[in-house]
């Protein structure tokens, strides 16, 4: 039986929480009472101001009930509003406020300090290739076996 540490697929989840840790000390040393999947969020509201709660979690790789339990504390936080939709009373718009901007823009600037950190001494040749490998193993577990 192999090891886990001998694995591709664990050493690389292994990287990525690493990598999650190492985002969310930074984020907490900056003085900043967020965390990543919450900025996440507050990215993709951002981005995209007519975004659902089911495309949220897919961006972010969340479940809905999680996505519901960040955004209620976003709201909270004072970060977010929710907007009823005048049409349709079953969906809301989500708006960032202005502290909401703030922190969303101060936590990106972090986060490329945190990507260029954590890619330091990686040659752009090495980067592509490794976007290349990644998207086909998630090619290969998105295909059914035949």
């Amino acid at each position: 039986m192999e090891k886990l540490n001998d694995t591709l697929l664990y050493t690389l989840d292994k990287c990525f929480r690493t990598y999650n840790q190492f985002a969310q000390r930074n984020v907490r040393q900056a003085g900043y009472d967020i965390t990543i999947d919450q900025w996440l969020i507050l990215k993709s509201v951002a981005e995209n101001p007519d975004i659902t709660q089911n495309d949220i979690g897919k961006i972010v790789f969340k479940d809905n009930a999680s996505i519901t339990r960040i955004i209620q504390l976003l709201v909270n936080a004072g970060y977010l509003v929710r907007e009823t939709y005048p049409t349709d009373r079953r969906r809301v718009n989500l708006i960032l406020t202005e502290s909401g901007k703030k922190i969303t823009i101060a936590v990106n600037e972090i986060a490329i300090q945190n990507r260029a950190a954590a890619l330091q001494h990686i040659d752009a040749k090495s980067i592509e290739q490794m976007k290349a490998l990644l998207l086909q193993i998630m090619e290969n577990c998105q295909t059914p076996n035949t």
